[in-house]
């Protein structure tokens, strides 16, 4: 049997196999040709022993099929947060990370590198007969690291830089919130680091709908929006679905769409070459390189908060003349005496648009979209209210009218042009 270690170095290789078991469905062996067998074997291993509580078998005709099984009303907490938690470390930067806080072990204590650098020598490898060394540029870049994390703090002092522990919070204080942002927000890994530092508490947040898969795209919405916090521009390496290699991609990123459907999550970014806007899922994107920063940032944000208003979704339509192309959506509802709830509902639902009152029994919903086909999942939860149905793209209402013809077929039922 093949060994393997729970470590790991390289996220994204396993962000990738855990992609390709867990969410676009748990290949077999002979089906994943990503990499040779005894890869596969490991990697699985591995995965299993940090998910292997949420993993369920069946069987079907092609053989033993293995999916993931989280019930949210059990697990209130993300499990794919353990494969964060076993990314490994060099002998010298774990020895390195706990020495230089056990000097700086308060607040108080302010000191430079080269001094730093004594006390390590003097005090803490001076016993050793070969002791591991640290030189002053290795030092220097773990502290600008731990400063540019914020757990750290640098201030001048005439030509003298001094290094100390940041200001404290108290997080005890806080578990409801660090609770309740770990499982919700983008890059929630980081509240579920502090939860482990944290005493038993009880757990008051349950989820109806709890997107987990987003926890491996971690690293890459922290650049994304390390990158828009600078206003850089950023080359992205991912992948499209008519190509088999992976693409490159030098864009600027502006804002991150998170759908409340299905917790997919979207980068809506500026394409200069293709001199227009680009959505891009953020589970195809393998890597995020940062450039310097561009004077357009401010200018393109405001230009995609003005086509916030005619979006449904990420898609933004040009028309051959290159300009944003709009197009027309317009339905009735009835809705009974006592059955508010549904016009609060459609209030509360609609993105974008207007809704408005035209008889004691019927209102009309009105928006102005970039992709009207965007739509058609949100329009359909009303099917059995819908009294008159008016689109601009004629295409996308007569697939409309043909689905629900076809549903009548499958149940049995006479469409109502046939009555």
């Amino acid at each position: 049997m093949s060994s393997y270690s729970e470590l790991i170095k390289n996220f994204e290789k396993i962000r990738a196999y855990m992609r390709e078991f867990y969410v676009y469905g748990f290949k077999s062996r002979d089906e994943y040709a990503g990499k040779s067998a005894r890869s596969y074997d490991d990697e699985r291993r591995r995965i299993e022993s940090w998910l292997g509580k949420y993993m369920r078998f069946s069987r079907t005709p092609e053989g033993k099929n293995v999916f993931i099984s989280v019930d949210s009303r059990v697990s209130r907490h993300n499990p794919f947060y353990k494969a964060w938690k076993a990314k490994s470390f060099t002998d010298g930067d774990i020895t390195l990370h706990f020495i230089v806080f056990d000097i700086l072990y308060s607040q108080e204590i302010k000191l430079t590198v080269n001094e730093i650098m004594q006390i390590i020598d003097q005090k803490y490898l001076s016993g050793f007969e070969c002791p591991m060394m640290f030189d002053e540029s290795t030092l220097r870049k773990k502290l600008r690291e731990y400063c540019a994390e914020g757990i750290i703090t640098s201030e001048k002092q005439k030509k003298r830089i001094l290094y100390r522990r940041a200001d404290e919070v108290n997080l005890p204080e806080c578990l409801e919130v660090v609770d309740y942002f770990s499982e919700v927000a983008p890059c929630g890994v980081v509240g579920s680091f502090l939860l482990d530092k944290m005493p038993a508490h009880k757990e008051v947040f349950a989820f109806k709908h709890h997107y987990i898969t987003g926890a491996m795209d971690s690293d890459v919405l922290a650049m994304l929006f390390l990158a828009m916090r600078n206003k850089s521009i950023v080359t992205v390496t991912h992948s499209m679905r008519k190509k088999d290699e992976p693409v490159r991609s030098r864009i600027i990123p502006l804002r991150i769409f998170i759908s409340v459907q299905n917790g997919r999550q979207h980068l809506i970014a500026y394409h200069p070459e293709l001199n227009r806007f680009k959505a891009f899922r953020v589970d195809y994107i393998s890597a995020v390189k940062t450039e310097g920063q561009t004077p357009r940032f401010d200018e393109l944000r405001t230009q995609l908060a003005k086509m916030q208003t005619k979006m449904w979704g990420v898609n933004i339509k040009r028309g051959r003349d290159g300009c944003e192309h709009v197009e027309h959506v317009e339905f009735s509802i009835r809705v009974e005496r006592g059955e508010d709830y549904i016009v609060r509902r459609l209030e509360r639902e609609k993105r974008i648009g207007k809704v408005e009152k035209t008889d004691d029994f019927t209102y009309r919903f009105s928006a102005d979209v970039f992709d009207t086909s965007e739509m058609i999942p949100w329009i359909r939860t009303f099917i059995c209210r819908i009294t008159q149905l008016n689109f601009s793209n004629r295409t996308v209402e007569n697939q409309f009218r043909r689905d629900i013809e076809e549903m009548y077929r499958l149940y049995g039922i006479e469409a109502e042009g046939d009555r």
